[in-house]
């Protein structure tokens, strides 16, 4: 089908918006499914396939309900499911709410790594969460099915399931306090510990990033994040439902092959557009676009009021090659939206109030890393960007290491207190308590306040410390990323111990030469430039494009890009080949 004969569902209609002011998320479905609103999903071009409205979705769910309570599956079990952007899944997902089950969102295969690595990815995931069934797209039952039967539990494609008995029942009722769902955060510092998230928690984050981002009349969203992290689960597909908006979607493989269809979509929007990506999305967006391309021809981006910006640390130069790139489109820089949150969360901490774009303040590194001043070399600097002020009923505070409140402009950990802070870790109880302290979340990130306003620096976890000073490896990346060739994301810089026992900065580079001795010069022009950051020699080590992983958000993953090195999963260039 297409848009010929598809009609998507509308910006408004009758049924008064209410900003996520329910008492369960189940309420949120019921109300919704009183509207002309819903979900729609295109394809890989950008064509209209398939028109979801929430009054559907919430008879599929219900019926769904049925059938899982006739399966065994009742009020705080987990059943687990491959979170691909479907209608199945959204009425999936409401379903187990509806049986006081709790939904776990479970990622894709991705293009990294293989299918062993996916069956192991979600069999640590199952065997952390303990569900009692794994529902998955047909297409992957091969690997879901394998990973299923590795932990012992059943596993099932959705399409037979929906096949299965389901009889008429009462329901649970849900309450404010019950737990809602379980979400992998794929930056969690404890992954794969499941963050439990309960209906008073999701609702509230829900109304405060409403409240904050100000949704109203003629509002839609378009997104093409994966429904397995929280950005785009909750952001963009949970947060749509309990505030009355439709949605349009891009499969995220599919938005990876055709970025550009994503501004195809919000340039069809007739209303105000609403749409959230990581620094790069953008990024790649500003890419596919030659200079000699006519942007107002093809795009109209004028009516993007709101352009999200999240899940990792904000690059102003990228935001700003995407502003010069789209400006004749009619995009504003205006629209640009930064917000800082994670899973533990729920979703946002603080966003940037809208119409304020992005603010950035320019550091000296040598107080980022809270060393003394090297008075006998040049000052450096970099940009740290706004983040934005808390969300309405959350707290923010910057702590040193001794947990003093820290004054504005003093960098310290982040944490922050709220309706929206998680219930707990699943399981685990060292680990929730080793970050909830007195209903304050230790976040694990460094930052600083300034009149309200919060800047991320780091992850505290990410910091590299040698000779007893600290480096940001973000500083040593964005120096390479300056050498011409590279993109973002072609960088990961983390410290392994060298064989005399120190400690020293390695950084592992995508490499696209092929002659050696060209391979010979990148190498040491790498060398040269962490020297400068640094003051130190680093190990460089040059990998084939596409060997970093990325966490399920896309993200780079330092972590495990130290993990798969130091185990030699990822294999350096020959530089003598």
């Amino acid at each position: 089908m297409t848009d010929a004969v598809l009609t998507p569902t509308p910006n408004d209609c009758d049924l008064p918006r209410r900003r996520s002011d329910f008492a369960t998320f189940n309420e949120a479905v019921d109300y919704a499914a009183r509207s002309e609103k819903g979900l729609n999903f295109h394809d890989m071009r950008g064509s209209l396939e398939r028109v979801y409205p929430f009054s559907e979705m919430r008879d599929d769910a219900r019926a769904l309900a049925y059938k899982l309570v006739a399966a065994g599956i009742g009020k705080d079990d987990r059943v687990a499911l491959v979170a691909e952007t479907s209608p199945e899944f959204a009425a999936l997902f409401c379903a187990c709410i509806y049986a006081g089950a709790w939904p776990v969102p479970l990622p894709l295969p991705t293009t990294f790594g293989g299918k062993d690595s996916y069956i192991d990815q979600l069999s640590v995931q199952l065997e952390s969460s303990d569900p009692k069934i794994l529902l998955y797209p047909p297409d992957i039952a091969e690997m879901a099915k394998a990973a299923a039967d590795k932990q012992g539990c059943d596993g099932e494609s959705w399409d037979v399931f929906a096949h299965r008995e389901g009889p008429e029942v009462e329901l649970p009722e849900a309450k404010p306090h019950d737990i809602s769902y379980l979400q992998y955060s794929s930056g969690s510092t404890r992954f794969p510990t499941g963050v439990a998230v309960t209906h008073e928690a999701l609702l509230h984050n829900l109304r405060g990033h409403a409240e904050a981002t100000d949704i109203g009349a003629g509002e839609r969203v378009v997104s093409w994040l994966p429904w397995y992290h929280d950005m785009g689960l909750v952001g963009c597909l949970l947060s749509l439902i309990a505030n009355q908006v439709s949605g349009d979607y891009l499969k995220t493989e599919h938005f990876a092959r055709r970025p550009l269809a994503w501004l195809d979509l919000i340039s069809r929007n007739k209303g105000n557009s609403l749409s959230y990506s990581p620094t790069f999305g953008y990024d790649i967006c500003a890419r596919r676009i030659s200079s000699q391309s006519n942007v107002a021809e093809r795009f109209d981006l004028s009516r993007w009021r709101t352009a999200g910006n999240g899940a990792d640390m904000i690059r102003p130069d990228v935001m700003q090659n995407f502003v010069n790139a789209f400006a004749d489109a009619g995009f504003k820089a205006t629209a640009f939206t930064p917000s800082y949150g994670l899973a533990e969360a729920t979703l946002a901490v603080t966003v940037m109030p809208p119409g304020e774009g992005i603010r950035v303040e320019l550091v000296e590194e040598e107080r980022l890393s809270g060393r003394p001043r090297d008075l006998s070399r040049p000052a450096r600097y970099r940009a740290i960007v706004n983040c934005g002020k808390a969300l309405p009923g959350m707290e923010v505070e910057i702590r040193g290491e001794n947990g003093d409140a820290r004054g504005d402009h003093q960098i310290g950990k982040v944490w922050c207190r709220g309706k929206s802070v998680m219930h707990s870790y699943f399981r685990n109880e060292e680990a929730t308590e080793e970050c909830l302290v007195d209903g304050w979340l230790d976040t694990g990130d460094m930052g600083y306040l300034a009149d309200g306003y919060l800047f991320i620096v780091g992850r505290a976890k990410d910091m590299i410390i040698i000779n007893g000073k600290n480096h940001w490896p973000q500083d040593i990346e964005w120096a390479v990323e300056q050498l011409p060739g590279f993109n973002h994301g072609d960088i990961a810089a983390f410290s392994i111990e060298t064989e005399n026992g120190e400690e020293a900065p390695a950084v592992l580079v995508h490499c696209r030469v092929s002659e050696p001795d060209e391979r010979i010069k990148l190498r040491d022009q790498i060398a040269d430039k962490v020297r400068g950051v640094t003051g130190m020699s680093c190990v460089v080590e040059l990998v084939p494009p596409r060997t970093l992983p990325r966490t399920s958000s896309g993200k780079l993953s330092r972590a495990k890009a130290k993990r798969l090195y130091l185990s030699g999963e990822i294999q350096p260039l020959d530089l003598a080949a």
